[in-house]
This record gives C-alpha cells, sequence and structure tokens, in this order.
C-alpha cells in the first residue's frame, strides 16, 4: 500500500471553513479558486509566463468557471475528453479545443454539431487511422495524428514512421486540416524521476524525428502536443522543444486543482497546492482503532487503488478501503480519536475523477462559502444524439 499521509501538504487550518460546516451535506467537494489561481500562476512561472506554451486538459478542471480563468489568464487553447467537456470549453471562450480522444459514430456527428454551434471557436480530434479521416470529410474540424509513445491505449505506435506518414498525406489528400502530433507520454508515471527523464528524453528523439521525417515528405507539423501532469518536468527540460519549428505545448491538466499523486510526482518547488477537497464527516467508531467518514469510493474516486486519499492536518489517519458510501480510517496506538460528527478535508489521491463524482462544488474563499456552482462538465450528455444538449430530457415511458 503506497503511503501518503506525508505527502507535502499544508495543515488543515489554511482549508478550515469559517463558522464551521454545521451547515454543508457532506461528502462535499469544496474548490479554493484563490488556490487555483495561484496554481495557473505557477504553471505559467514554468513556462516563462507563455500562456502559448500551455494546453490544460480541462477534464480536470470540470468547472466552466474555472476554465473561464484559464482564459483570462490568456490560456486560449485546451485539451479535454468528452463532448461535455468540449461544450463547456467552448462556452468559457476557449479559441482552440483538442477532443483528445478518438471519437466514432454518433460522438462524432455530435462534435461536429457543437462545431455548427461554435463557429468562432477552433476545433480538432484525434485519427489513428485512415477510416477516422473518411469521417471528417467536409467538415472544418482539424486533425491531430494520436502517437502511441508506449500508453498503449490508442495512437499509432512511434516506430511506424510510415504509417504516420501515410496518415498525414491521407488528411492533406481529403482537404483537412493536419493540426500536428498528438504524444501523450502517461505511460512513465511509475518511473522514478531520473529513469522518468531518460525514458521521456527517448521518446522526445524520436518524436524529433519523426517531425523530421514528416518535414522531408512536405508535411509540416503545426503543432506537437507532449506531457501530462507525470511528465512535465522532462518536457521543460528537453532543450530541442525550445528551438522546434513546430509549436510545442504541455498539457497537464491535474496542476489546476493538484491532488496526492501530482504532489508526490512533481518537484516541491514547483509550488502547487491542493485546490480541491472532499469535506467529510466522521460517523462512526466501529473498533477503539479505527473510525468511518461518508466519503467512501461514489464521494473520493478509488481509480488509483488504496489509499484513496489523505487527511489535513491528520497525518497518523490512514485510509483503508472504501465502499460506497463508507471510507474507514485507522488510528494508530494512543491516537486522539476525532468525535463522531467532526469534520475531516480530504485530499484525493486522483483529483480528475474525484471531481467529476459531484453535481455542485462549494467555492471557498478567505475561508468563507462564497458560492455553489455546478460542476459543468460533469459526465456526459445525454445517450441520443438528437436530444443533447443542456436543453434534452430523457424519455418517458408511456
Amino acid at each position: 500500500m503506497i503511503d501518503l499521509r506525508h505527502t507535502a501538504l499544508d495543515s488543515d487550518e489554511s482549508y478550515r471553513i469559517v463558522g464551521g460546516t454545521d451547515e454543508i451535506l457532506t461528502p462535499a467537494l469544496v474548490i479554493y479558486p484563490e488556490i487555483v489561481e495561484a496554481n495557473i500562476a505557477a504553471t505559467l512561472h514554468l513556462l516563462d509566463g507563455d500562456p502559448n506554451r500551455w494546453r490544460p486538459h480541462v477534464k480536470t478542471a470540470k468547472l466552466a468557471s474555472v476554465m473561464r480563468r484559464l482564459v483570462d489568464r490568456d490560456i486560449r487553447q485546451f485539451k479535454c475528453a468528452t463532448a461535455l467537456e468540449l461544450v463547456t470549453a467552448c462556452a468559457a471562450r476557449a479559441e482552440d479545443v483538442l477532443l483528445a480522444y478518438p471519437v466514432v459514430g454518433a460522438q462524432a456527428r455530435r462534435v461536429r454539431e457543437i462545431a455548427g454551434e461554435f463557429p468562432e471557436t477552433r476545433i480538432s480530434v484525434l485519427v489513428e487511422n485512415a477510416e477516422q479521416v473518411q469521417a471528417w470529410a467536409g467538415s472544418r474540424i482539424g486533425l491531430f495524428i494520436d502517437v502511441n509513445p508506449g500508453m498503449n491505449r490508442t495512437g499509432i505506435g512511434q516506430e511506424r514512421a510510415e504509417a504516420i506518414l501515410d496518415l498525414a498525406r491521407a488528411i492533406v489528400e481529403a482537404g483537412l486540416a493536419f493540426r500536428g502530433v498528438h504524444y501523450y507520454d502517461g505511460h512513465t508515471t511509475g518511473l522514478e524521476p531520473a529513469e522518468r527523464e531518460a525514458a521521456a528524453h527517448r521518446g522526445y528523439d524520436r518524436l524529433i524525428e519523426l517531425v523530421a521525417a514528416l518535414a522531408r515528405a512536405g508535411l509540416d507539423v503545426p503543432e506537437a502536443i507532449t506531457a501530462g501532469t507525470p511528465a512535465l518536468p522532462y518536457s521543460l527540460s528537453y532543450a530541442a522543444f525550445r528551438s522546434a519549428p513546430f509549436v510545442h505545448r504541455v498539457s497537464p491538466g491535474t496542476v489546476v486543482y493538484s491532488d496526492c499523486t501530482s504532489l508526490m510526482q512533481l518537484p516541491q518547488g514547483y509550488g502547487y497546492r491542493p485546490a480541491a477537497v472532499v469535506v467529510t464527516t466522521v460517523v462512526s467508531r466501529p473498533t477503539v482503532e479505527r473510525i468511518t467518514c461518508d466519503a467512501g469510493h461514489k464521494a473520493v474516486s478509488a481509480d488509483m487503488g488504496v489509499p484513496t486519499c489523505a487527511v489535513l492536518g491528520r497525518p497518523d489517519l490512514r485510509p483503508l478501503g472504501p465502499s460506497e458510501e463508507h471510507l474507514p480510517l485507522e488510528l494508530p496506538e494512543g491516537a486522539l480519536a476525532p468525535t463522531i460528527g467532526a469534520t475531516l478535508y480530504l485530499v484525493p489521491r486522483h483529483v480528475c475523477p474525484t471531481v467529476n463524482n459531484f453535481d455542485y462544488a462549494l467555492l471557498v474563499n478567505g475561508g468563507r462559502i462564497t458560492g455553489v456552482e455546478r460542476v459543468t462538465a460533469r459526465g456526459h450528455e445525454g445517450p441520443l444524439l438528437a436530444r443533447t444538449g443542456a436543453a434534452s430530457k430523457p424519455l418517458e415511458h408511456e
């Protein structure tokens, strides 16, 4: 079991809601806009103040107001994974959005609809074969080639240079916009930092060679996208990206809110802090050495395993395996146990799906609740193409 208890976290005092939490129905998602702002600023600092170098993945942000904050800081290009995230990003005034997912069938038709609804936004998708290219014929949708560096979930293997060249030619011959290459190197996550950097840089060497091969074939690459959160330091340290003949953008999204995993993966000097926590209530003490709170895996995502979170201000409490509505916490011998009814603040191990668990978020500034906002891009749109969008309603039984 990974131990998150000693992740570099603030004490709970800096997150505590003034006046208590008596009126909060727990578990509740709490977003701290001031910390979001600081995390955005920290990322821009790493990018030498250039917002054009960042294409954040907004699967983490989810809230329209957070996407607008990014736009207000001149970050105008986003990446997303669902049609609902795409709609939310377009409505937040993004100028350029990549739906970084191989959409097909009804989902592809929905993307065409969204492009018609937001003609001022440049929209792109990923492709990995000629059949997918033909699905976009006659549209204004741009196409990025999905290059697989070893993640092995989608894309063309980076060693298949000729297949990538053929696909780029097919895009151009179809009269569509070849936007560049998408290279998500998330497969390096489990390596130690030095190994991760070496593996990332070996991949980037091959990526540079691939771009050069495309250029020799008369196929210019306008943009190359690398690095989610785990590989961010190594995209930043790869010198060849600074002088490359294409726009290079990194795409970390988790950093906007941060979580236990990103705090462990990234240098502490980057200055990130958790901006999204789950407020939970202690509901039981079934044994002397255990308490239980109401933040099971329907609240704090368990997709990355146990522990699912860390407890702010209480590194001595060890989260155990959750069930749907219950999260047991182990107490060390002799530790002072939180009383039943006490409030705890949990930092998720994986914040992205945790945010997706909630319909609403509490906004807290200066320790005070300043608003409640719908988690705009949570989940997916309605399942029928003709009934998608905010006005869609489910079919009723007759």
